[in-house]
């Protein structure tokens, strides 16, 4: 008989504690509601344990050897290559060993209730959880239901590949040992930085791409960083289909690629893209179906409401990963702040309708200035629209480019190699986008997201005076360029 479940209600029901339900849970909490965190893992979500953190701590070690090595005085000091063990006992660190009780004391510290357990939709407002011990709950949402469930991987339609236990990001990213051949499918990010990751822990790594390497950004920028993969031994099979996938009698790979050959290896990372988890969320309780390609896909304005919603008045959210929009951590909490905000604003009758564009309540940067970083050596850093992109929306752009070439970088390390591009909307006379390449070129980002966000005119902009000598310097030659 089963049992009977436990009724609760709250304000808000948040399904998902990773980084992104837990801004929006906080964030409502601070408004003045009370909110309940539903999760059936490990509460910090896949940036704490499987993503972010993890890879960048793999990845970190190589880069500040690498750095090292290209600095005169200093590569004379390094004489060995990189202690795989004790880079993966700091990336062990970084995930607190894959223990969320830090996580789970800042929730009940910050007054959230949390319930562990699988949770779905079973009318408007309502959750059902299958909690892990057995227990059923039956959560009543007063105000919202918000979805924060993140993304899963979409995995390819390559012959065999069912039939076989490949990595997928988390398994690479939790891995105990560093694999002697090392194939990696996928030229996006992950793939990218993963492959230069395992590279440099002593991996014989092949990356093998139906299409170019990091084709989201300008083809300059990618350039240098297939140029920094080779020279770790990266082999790039681009433009280069994998036809089929085997498992041998020895525990290696065989996978034979479009171009006819075979490759063969000890392990397989696919990282090909990823996609919102939707399923099983009980959408369909409530008017939402499949489209076409039968994957659930939810609108969402500008506070995270989800259009469409059965109702009297909007209850349904969703955020981060799963809103679909821009598949960034960082991106995902902005969007849970405004979301939270909103929610609580909604609740106390201060906010009607679609939030003003750039309001607390609305996810305007979306549309406009959203930041990104490949953690590769060198680092890619991009935040707004390509020349490409903003030409198709509608703006008449124009772009400057060049080589970072400044006293910073040549101070930086030896032989650097950089390039900037700045994408410029001529009309008003303000930064549409931007995007670096080089050592250490994260640092330069935010300069340019508060640039693009601000609207701030080229004429103002050139009185922002870079220190000298920093790498930073760019910003001034890349405005001489322009004319200014």
């Amino acid at each position: 008989m089963r049992p009977q479940p436990v009724e609760r209600e709250f304000d808000v029901v948040v399904i998902g504690a990773g980084a992104v339900g837990e801004n929006v849970a906080d964030r409502v909490v601070q408004g003045g509601l009370t909110a309940v965190l539903v999760e059936a893992e490990l509460v910090g979500g896949e940036c704490s344990y499987w993503a972010c953190m993890p890879s960048k701590a793999m990845l970190r070690p190589g880069t500040a050897l690498h750095g090292a090595q290209t600095t005169p005085g200093a590569k004379e000091a390094v004489t060995r290559t990189l202690d795989a063990a004790a880079v993966l006992k700091r990336r062990d660190y970084f995930t607190a060993n894959w223990q969320d009780d830090s996580q789970v004391s800042w929730v009940k510290e910050t007054g959230i209730e949390l319930v562990r357990g699988h949770g779905w939709l079973t009318a408007p407002k309502m959750v059902e959880v299958a909690g892990l011990d057995g227990t059923s709950h039956q959560l009543q949402a007063r105000h919202a239901v918000v979805l924060a469930t993140g993304a899963m991987p979409t995995m390819p339609p390559i012959e065999g590949l069912q039939d076989v236990q490949v990595w997928g990001t988390r398994e690479a990213t939790s891995a105990s040992e560093v694999p002697e051949r090392l194939a990696v499918l996928g030229g996006g990010v992950a793939g990218t930085e993963l492959a230069q990751a395992f590279a440099r822990l002593g991996s014989a790594v092949t990356l093998v791409a139906r299409s170019g390497l990091l084709g989201n950004f300008p083809r300059e920028a990618a350039g240098l960083v297939a140029a920094g993969l080779r020279a770790d031994g990266v082999e790039l099979r681009l433009d280069t289909a994998t036809e089929r996938i085997s498992g041998n009698d020895d525990g290696t790979f065989s996978l034979e690629l479009g171009d006819g050959t075979t490759l063969t290896v000890d392990k397989v990372l696919v990282s090909t893209g990823r996609h919102p988890a939707l399923e099983g969320l009980g959408l369909e309780s409530v008017g939402f179906e499949p489209d076409g390609h039968g994957r659930l896909v939810l609108a969402t304005d500008e506070s995270g409401l989800v259009g469409g919603t059965p109702g009297d008045e909007p209850w349904l959210y969703a955020v981060g990963d799963a809103a679909g929009k821009n598949l960034f951590t960082h991106q995902g909490k902005y969007e849970a702040r405004a979301t939270g905000d909103a929610i609580a604003a909604r609740a106390k009758g201060e906010l009607n309708g679609t939030p003003g564009a750039w309001s607390r309540y609305a996810q305007t940067a979306n549309q406009h200035a959203v930041p990104s970083v490949v953690f590769t050596d060198p680092e890619l850093a991009s935040v707004g629209r390509t020349l490409e992109k903003a030409r198709n929306d509608g703006y008449n752009a124009s772009s400057v480019e060049l080589p970072i070439q400044v006293a910073g970088s040549s101070l930086h390390s030896e032989n650097y190699e950089g390039w900037g591009q700045l994408v410029v909307d001529e009309d008003r006379r303000v930064l549409l986008g931007a995007t670096f390449a080089g050592p250490d070129v994260a640092e330069l980002l935010h300069a340019a997201t508060i640039a693009v966000v601000g609207e701030v005119p080229l004429d103002r902009l050139w009185h922002a005076v870079p220190s000298y000598p920093t790498i930073s310097e760019v910003w001034l030659r890349l405005l001489e360029k322009y004319g200014l």
